[in-house]
């Protein structure tokens, strides 16, 4: 299962089923952005997804209640806003990374992540100009 926060286009997640992701979950507070996914996920013909009009903050508590579990979650918060530390922090408090899942977090560079979150544990950054892929293993 592959969960993607601040979804904006679902991109990431539609992309996702192209490398064989069984159930996507997209999380995205724009009305708009949640309709273009749902439209371009029936345009593929994909059926197994959930959407979810919430924040994406705030949604780490609600699918941790529905004891979700994702192998992994992508997020690509607003840069320079605190958002990508928080986001990060949230996850790890939430717990729903599955154990050994990984979570894929893209960020300004100006932007220091820790190491080491709860349980997830930096092992890899890609640097492309100003953005960061940090990617992080849940090792719980």
């Amino acid at each position: 299962m592959v969960l993607e926060l601040f979804a904006g286009s679902g991109a990431v997640g539609i992309e996702a089923y192209s490398y064989g992701a069984k159930e996507v979950s997209f999380v995205e507070k724009d009305s708009n952005c949640l309709r273009l996914i749902e439209s371009n996920l029936k345009l593929l013909g994909i059926g197994t997804y959930s959407l979810y009009r919430k924040d994406s903050l705030d949604s780490l508590e609600f699918l941790s209640k529905k004891q979700r579990a994702f192998d992994m979650v992508f997020l690509d918060p607003p840069y320079l806003k605190g958002l990508a530390k928080k986001s990060l922090r949230g996850i790890s408090l939430c717990d729903i990374v599955a154990p050994q899942g990984i979570v894929v977090l893209e960020h300004h560079k100006k932007e220091e992540l820790p190491r080491e979150e709860g349980s997830l544990m930096l092992f890899k950054q890609n640097k492309y100009g100003e953005t960061v892929l940090s990617f992080y293993r849940n090792m719980g």
